[in-house]
C-alpha cells in the first residue's frame, strides 16, 4: 500500500478560492454602493480565472456552467495547473 494512502491529511478538505477579477472603485463610490449596484471588474467574461489556496496560485481555468442535475451551478475547467509536488 503506498505511503500516501496512509497519510491522515489526505482526507482533510481544503478551501480553494477562485478569483474572477478585481474592482478598484474610489472610496466615494464604495461608500455609495447599494443593492443592485454593478461593480465593474478588470477582467472580461472569457478571461481565465485563478485558483488559490491561501495566497498561493495553484491553477488557472475557465468558468463553466454545469448541465443536468446541477444545471446553473458554476464550475471551473482547469487549463493550467502548478506543480504541487513540493507542497503548498
Amino acid at each position: 500500500m503506498p505511503a500516501d494512502s496512509q497519510n491522515p491529511f489526505n482526507q482533510v478538505p481544503i478551501e480553494i478560492t477562485i478569483s474572477v477579477g478585481k474592482a478598484r472603485p474610489k472610496i466615494k463610490e464604495l461608500l455609495q454602493l447599494e443593492q443592485d449596484a454593478v461593480l465593474p471588474l478588470d477582467k472580461r467574461i472569457e478571461d481565465p480565472v485563478e485558483l488559490y489556496v491561501g495566497d498561493r496560485l495553484i491553477a488557472r481555468g475557465e468558468l463553466q456552467e454545469l448541465d443536468g442535475d446541477q444545471a446553473g451551478q458554476l464550475a471551473v475547467r482547469l487549463t493550467e495547473v502548478v506543480n504541487l509536488q513540493d507542497g503548498l
